[in-house]
């Protein structure tokens, strides 16, 4: 039955709906939980499916079609801009890197070829596991982020030359290391091969340039959405097939077409058809990757395993983290860079399993290699969590903070606490009519930047008592309290209502439930931040379908009143039994309905009236 396709894609899918979400549910990341369902699955655990390399060539189409829609987002432009980073970062992480690498094998005795060959394959880091958890976490725009990605570029334009070395590494001395064996090309001599690669490359870039929009046009006006879909794939998959011709990492190929489409005007229509495949077929990698994991050298060689996985993530976290430092990364960035990329990668097994083949490394040697970038991949998402509850909370304490701001006029009717897209409302009408406000931020960069426009705003931590009073909090008759973090929020609240009872307390509420807790902390008076704007759009909706503007408005009003009203009563429930709640929301609704039915009613036995009048 594991031999059928249609059973190992129902089990690929079975397994990824119950164990990814439980991962994610626990925030460990979806990666983690795709290998720990490669693994359940595989013939290390229940045993459903037995051959991870069927899917294994398949799965990496994923990790191929991932790089192709990051070089979408990169124009040439931006990519050139990145040329110091991935030239001088990430070229110095792999040589140092492999050369590290190199001297620990060394030390552990094996020969300088075997080093030398592991060291290099071991420098590259995932790039399947790094994107996804970096996009996950909203982290690939940060300096760590950008700067992950220009090593991990890098080290797929790295895999070139690597392949090339490898050969020459080995002892067979029949073995002809001056052509490049292909049934494609015959016997070709290297030079000749590298100047094809380049050749070839360069007609992607003239064909994706020149050529592409011509295609997509045609295409476009059949009005065929999986027309466009099917071309879609049909690319990706010409350009690996291209460069696996050529001995080329087809990531690298699929990199550059997505730079040279970068300015297509059908960028974003390739991005939105090709995703969900991306999603999948990732999945399906980690999910590979986990179920070859051969316990049995773990079982055999635990010591020297775990040994290896160390001496990896450390030599590698080391490395990045003094390239971070030279290259200016901030600390709080240089741990997150460091840790990211400390891991083996996904090029790592075609290296292994190559040198291998060539007799470069032995079997039993490839095969634990394998197993120990394997288990250094799974060891991302705990890292990752261990650099976010850990590593980050120590170097924030350590840096030195910016000194806050001395509030000379402390006699002012308004304080605001947080000025970001909420309190700039707030603050930009109250200083309208001629009012002097105090306002208080707590992010430099943002401070920065409202000043260069003019507004008067100090750097300061609102949740902090000798800050509110030198704010003058205890001379001021309103705190409007706008920060954007809910538990800051009630934290300032709390301490104002404690020390200064006589202040009036207004509060920027995320939902219903963070309202209940303003109220409970003694703020005054509360706004959800997107209820109005909310509702005025559903008054624009109800017009667009007909409805007459000044019914809705009146409607409005009426939803409005109802929905604070309901909020109040609410808050005597709140903290008891969910049932309640849940049957006071209803009974809200429920009454909610009549009124307003009861208004249509009206206005029609109103305009009936009307009509008869004029009659």
């Amino acid at each position: 039955m594991s031999n059928n396709p249609l059973f190992a894609v129902f089990i690929f899918l079975l397994a990824a709906c119950i164990v990814v979400p439980l991962a994610s549910r626990f925030r460990l990341g979806s990666v983690l939980g795709y290998l720990v369902a490669g693994v359940l699955i595989g013939p290390f655990g229940i045993g459903l499916i037995h051959n991870a390399d069927q899917v294994m060539d398949f799965a990496e189409f994923g990790v191929i079609m991932m790089l192709f829609l990051i070089g979408l987002e990169l124009e040439p432009s931006k990519l050139w801009a990145m040329r110091k980073a991935i030239i001088g970062l990430g070229g110095l992480q792999v040589l140092l890197s492999s050369l590290a690498l190199m001297g620990a094998g060394l030390a552990f005795g094996f020969s300088w070829r075997e080093s030398l060959a592991c060291g290099m394959a071991l420098s590259l880091s995932s790039t399947a596991i790094v994107l996804q958890m970096l996009q996950e976490k909203g982290l690939l725009h940060t300096p760590a982020g950008e700067s992950s990605f220009a090593v991990l570029l890098l080290q797929d334009i790295a895999v070139i030359p690597v392949l090339i070395i490898i050969p020459l590494l080995a002892t067979n001395t029949t073995t002809n290391i001056s052509v490049v064996h292909s049934e494609a090309f015959g016997d070709m001599p290297r030079w000749a091969h590298a100047l094809l690669v380049l050749g070839v490359i360069a007609i992607v870039v003239f064909l994706g340039k020149y050529c592409s929009r011509h295609l997509f046009r045609f295409i476009a006006k059949s009005n065929l959405r999986e027309v466009f879909t099917a071309t879609s794939l049909a690319l990706i998959v010409g350009i690996t097939l291209l460069m696996n011709s050529l001995g080329v990492s087809p990531a690298l190929g699929a990199f550059i077409a997505g730079v040279v489409l970068a300015n297509s005007e059908y960028r974003h229509t390739l991005e939105a058809d090709l995703q969900p495949f991306k999603g999948l077929l990732l999945g399906l990698f980690f999910i590979s990757i986990g179920m070859g994991m051969n316990f049995e050298i773990l079982l055999q060689h635990p010591l020297g395993l775990i040994t290896t996985v160390i001496l990896l993530l450390s030599i590698k976290a080391f490395i990045l983290a003094i390239l971070g430092r030279c290259f200016g990364l901030p600390n709080t960035q240089n741990a997150l860079f460091a840790v990211a990329l400390a891991e083996g990668g996904e090029f790592a097994f075609v290296l292994f399993q190559y040198a291998s083949g060539i007799g470069v490394i032995g079997n039993e040697q490839a095969a634990f290699l394998i197993l120990a970038v394997a288990f250094s991949m799974a060891l991302m998402p705990f890292l990752m969590i261990l650099n976010d509850r850990w590593v980050l909370p120590r170097f924030m304490s350590v840096l030195p903070q910016k000194p806050y701001d001395t509030i000379q006029d402390n006699n002012v009717p308004v304080v605001i606490a947080g000025y970001g897209r909420f309190g700039q409302v707030i603050g930009r009408f109250v200083t309208a009519q001629g009012l002097p406000v105090t306002i208080l931020e707590n992010d430099a960069d943002q401070i920065e930047l409202l000043r260069k426009f003019g507004n008067q705003v100090y750097f300061g931590d609102a949740s902090r008592l000798d800050l509110l009073h030198n704010a003058g909090v205890a001379k001021a008759k309103v705190l409007v309290v706008a920060v954007d973090d809910p538990e800051k929020a009630l934290d300032i609240v709390k301490l104002a209502r404690e020390h200064f009872p006589h202040v009036r307390i207004f509060a920027r509420a995320r939902n219903r439930r963070h309202a209940h807790e303003l109220m409970q902390a003694g703020a005054d008076y509360f706004k959800r931040e997107t209820f109005d704007s909310a509702l005025s759009l559903a008054q624009g909706v109800m017009m667009t379908l007909g409805y007459r503007a000044f019914a809705m408005r009146c409607k409005a009003i009426q939803f409005k009143r109802h929905d604070e009203s309901m909020l109040q009563q609410s808050f005597a429930l709140f903290g008891k039994e969910e049932s309640e709640m849940i049957n006071h929301a209803k009974q809200a609704k429920e009454e909610l309905e009549d009124i307003l039915k009861h208004d249509q009613e009206d206005s029609q036995h109103h305009q009936h009236r009307n009509n008869e009048g004029w009659g």
